[in-house]
């Protein structure tokens, strides 16, 4: 097999890249850039369009689990850390894309980052967006982790961290890992007692966003705060 070092530089994915600009490489090719080598009989680029296709496509690969990741045969510590640390980066820069913006008048920017936090996450996770006077973003917090029903989400937690954060209004997030988007009984139930225990404290609950799979659901929108 002949490795990639082989080849013409205008076929090398690398420097096709610093030539063209990362948007001409496939998803192959941009994976095996971040990896730099490929196994026993496969150049990187083979064994990246082996991990793409076997994995669910780029979305698959780079949201699996860590632990599974490290066990991929082929890729080792190392290759599993790059690859991971490529969502994490996304995460953070959309983190702070979506900062000191409006959840009314830009609320895309807070989408793009619920869905990459937390749109393939295997766990119940519950944040909590923080906003200010003018309803922009000031930092976000993820408070529990678990089913979210009332013995596991904790008002006062809520309410404690807001006051904290000198939060005039909240945006509250949960994901559901099934990928159904409808609230359930318990959703319900404490968004309705957060609703009430925040509005004592001066302090609004301006929506609260299921994340599924195939898109969001919004208390606001559907008339239920």
């Amino acid at each position: 097999m002949t490795s990639i070092k082989d080849w013409p530089l205008s076929e090398r994915p690398r420097e096709r890249m610093l030539r063209e600009g990362p948007s001409s490489l496939t998803d192959a090719e941009l994976i095996a850039v971040l990896l730099r080598s490929g196994i026993r009989g496969k150049d990187a680029i083979m064994f990246s369009r082996e991990l793409v296709g076997q994995n669910g496509g780029l979305r698959g690969l780079l949201t699996m689990d860590f632990s599974r990741l490290k066990e991929v045969r082929g890729l080792g510590p190392a290759k599993a850390a790059s690859l991971a640390a490529v969502l994490e980066i996304a995460r953070r820069f959309l983190r702070e894309q979506m900062t000191g913006k409006s959840v009314i008048r830009e609320p895309q920017s807070v989408m793009d980052y619920l869905f990459a936090a937390l749109r393939d996450e295997k766990r119940e996770m519950f944040k909590v967006l923080y906003l200010d006077k003018g309803h922009a973003v000031s930092s976000e917090e993820t408070l529990f982790t678990g089913t979210v029903d009332q013995a596991a989400i904790h008002p006062r937690e809520v309410i404690r961290a807001a006051l904290e954060k000198h939060a005039s209004a909240l945006v509250l997030v949960h994901n559901h890992p099934s990928g159904r988007l409808e609230p359930s009984r318990e959703d319900r139930e404490i968004t309705a007692k957060l609703k009430t225990l925040c509005q004592e404290m001066g302090i609004q609950v301006l929506d609260h966003l299921i994340i599924g799979g195939s898109g969001y659901y919004s208390f606001r929108e559907h008339g239920l705060l």
